[in-house]
């Protein structure tokens, strides 16, 4: 996957922060993001994604720290971003009780397209979602599938030159994801730039390049590629006697970052050790529980995602004591 040639920021932060209360949601968090990129922010519910992304969109003001979006201040500018930018959440936000062409026709006139463009734009963005067919009818009686397409129109109608979703594919079926990240690809083909957060994996490789958030602070920053690189992963496949018992043992071990059921196989990934086969086969020729089939595999965002989050769990285990 190649990243656009023109290296126009559309996005940067500056040591983001921001507080409810003495709650930390989100702590000094730094990107840029470029034109034309498809930036996926990582992590859990609860990591800090979401927040971040209000914060530049201009719905919520930062605590500390500094943003620009479109080239705008996200603390001073705020009405200004929100008229450059689309915006599509998790949840379904539309008119249920109009049509497809009546929500298209409500957002248009929200960002003050002139009639005769609206119309030029609706006739645009349903060919490209594949609408035609649903044209008249409700957006409350469409599918999942079928209201996200709606959903990504109205956000796209006014040819922002910035995109933010906010877990998009929430609830959607697979064949309906697959669906729209190639939408996606074809809008940041076209220019657009796309910030999407999301908690699936399989999502995050589609992304140009990835922030990991957890527990509101940026944990690693890069291209799917550069971030499994560098967590330096060895991950194997593996058949044995006893799958559950084999996992947990495994799991003991300091060197393994995650052992996952994968059917009739085992996905162990490994990081620090010399000769991480051997680790393997000898821990499990200790507990008596013979390996039928070892095979080496790829390692994944999601392993990478996983041992960073082992990592800081282990960080933050050793500080408590400290502050107590």
């Amino acid at each position: 996957m190649t990243l656009p040639i023109e290296r126009e920021v559309v996005v940067e932060t500056e040591h983001l922060s921001r507080r409810f209360g003495n709650f930390v949601a989100v702590r000094d968090v730094s990107f840029k993001v470029y034109r034309g990129e498809i930036f996926g922010v990582l992590g859990p519910n609860g990591a800090g994604k979401s927040t971040t992304i209000r914060m530049l969109c201009g719905i919520l003001d930062p605590s500390g720290g500094v943003g620009r979006v479109v080239g705008y201040d996200v603390a001073k500018e705020s009405e200004q971003i929100k008229q450059r930018i689309g915006y599509m959440t998790q949840r379904f936000s539309l008119y249920e009780d109009l049509t497809v062409e009546e929500n298209l026709e409500f957002y248009g006139g929200i960002y003050d397209l002139p009639r005769a463009r609206r119309r030029t734009r609706i006739d645009q963005v349903v060919a490209q979602g594949g609408l035609a067919q649903r044209r008249e009818q409700l957006a409350g009686t469409l599918s999942g599938g079928w209201k996200q397409r709606v959903a990504l129109a109205c956000a796209t109608i006014h040819e922002p030159p910035l995109l933010f979703l906010d877990e998009p594919t929430a609830g959607v079926d697979p064949v309906s994801r697959l669906q729209f990240w190639d939408q996606l690809h074809t809008i940041a083909d076209r220019g657009t730039t796309v910030l999407v957060t999301t908690h699936y994996m399989d999502e995050a490789e589609r992304c140009h390049r990835l922030a990991f958030i957890f527990r509101g602070e940026l944990l690693a920053i890069g291209t799917p590629d550069e971030i499994v690189e560098r967590r330096e992963l060895s991950v194997y496949e593996l058949q044995v006697d006893r799958p559950v018992e084999a996992a947990e043992r495994l799991r003991e071990l300091p060197e393994v970052d995650g052992a996952s059921h994968y059917g009739q196989r085992l996905r162990v990934a490994v990081r620090g050790s010399e000769d991480p086969e051997r680790l393997v086969r000898d821990a499990l020729a200790r507990a008596g529980n013979a390996v039928h089939a070892l095979a080496p595999g790829r390692p994944s965002v999601e392993d990478a995602f996983v041992s960073m989050v082992r990592e800081d769990d282990a960080r933050s285990a050793r500080r408590a004591p400290e502050a107590a």
